[in-house]
């Protein structure tokens, strides 16, 4: 399953991913990894929680889609003990215009599936502004 949060800078949407990401510990039974451009939100985090600082990983900062895909596939090949991911500043991390991006969230919802693991992602535009292939996702 994806879940796409939606709203525009300091609409509240990292807070509400560190609660979902914290939350989940009460009921996952897997690993729990939240995805982020830097490590400003490390402590809001639960210390079981695996933090991902994908600002230390060039091929992956600012990378275009595709390589996004591919990162978020090594880990799952990595540990598919993965039941959450988690992923703040999507946007920043992902430097290709969500219009652009339909392969991309059908083979991550092919790959959710998959491995059963789900994705909750946050999105710098309001929901109105989402492609329609994206808008089924937003919670």
């Amino acid at each position: 399953m994806i879940q796409i949060i939606a709203g525009h800078k300091g609409s509240g949407k990292t807070k509400r991913l560190i609660d979902i990401a914290n939350e989940a510990l009460k009921v996952e039974h897997g690993i729990i990894a939240f995805i982020d451009d830097d490590k400003r939100y490390i402590y809001d985090l639960r210390h079981e929680i695996r933090f991902v600082d994908a600002s230390e990983y060039t091929a992956v900062k600012g990378c275009e889609a595709e390589v996004f895909f591919g990162f978020l596939s090594g880990m799952l090949a990595v540990n598919y003990d993965l039941s959450l991911v988690c992923v703040d500043a999507f946007m920043k991390l992902v430097k290709t215009p969500i219009c652009e991006m339909q392969s991309f969230f059908e083979r991550l919802s092919a790959l959710s599936e998959a491995s059963k693991c789900t994705f909750v992602i946050n999105v710098s535009l309001d929901a109105e502004e989402l492609p329609e292939f994206a808008k089924p996702y937003v919670i």
